[in-house]
């Protein structure tokens, strides 16, 4: 009731047939294995190409196309072209936050060029001199405040976001926020206050 049938193969009839079928097709992988003569002839390439000249228009043309990819994506934040401290995931996060807050930061060289012409106008015994050297030195201290609340709250949206914090990622999120906004490059995406989710 429940057999085999009896015309179906068995197993020794197959392995039979496949021996059968290999000593036909003999061993080997069905081509002839080339000469070394002829594999070193079609590896070799001349170190330097007939036309020198020719080759010397392609790879400036090659490079200056590839700047001006690079140059545009700088500018549209297209993660293909970027250069390599700018790609990935986590640097792009970095870069809309700190574009999203407004940072004291951005205004410190201002400052700083402030208080070198009024040190070049003022003279140096003068108390204004040192009051205004106070102002700066309080407005060096306000911008690194800010830098250590924004490297706080940076890690922490990272960490929730991606888990782990790929290295250097908060101090590249940190010396964006001491660039001039309208300087920044690869430019800012984002509006003010439209912080990444």
């Amino acid at each position: 009731m429940f057999g085999r049938k009896k015309d179906e193969p068995s197993a020794q009839d197959q392995v039979d047939q496949l021996a059968a079928d290999a000593a036909v097709k003999g061993p080997g992988k069905g081509a002839p294995t080339p000469k070394r003569k002829e594999q070193e002839a079609a590896r070799k390439r001349p170190l330097v190409p007939t036309d020198r000249k020719a080759s010397k228009e392609a790879e400036r043309i090659a490079v200056q196309d590839q700047r001006q990819k690079m140059r545009q994506a700088l500018d549209t934040g297209d993660e293909k072209y970027l250069p390599l401290r700018d790609k990935g995931p986590q640097k792009r996060f970095a870069r809309d936050y700190v574009d999203a807050r407004f940072s004291l930061g951005e205004y410190l060289m201002f400052g700083a060029l402030l208080f070198v012409v009024i040190s070049f106008i003022i003279p140096s015994g003068s108390d204004v001199l040192s009051y205004i050297l106070i102002g700066f030195w309080v407005m060096f201290l306000a911008v690194f405040a800010d830098v250590f609340i924004l490297s706080r709250k940076l890690r922490k949206g990272l960490t929730q976001k991606f888990g782990d914090v790929e290295r250097g990622t908060v101090w590249y999120g940190s010396m964006r926020s001491l660039q001039f906004r309208r300087l920044r490059l690869p430019k800012p995406q984002v509006q003010r206050g439209q912080y990444p989710a």
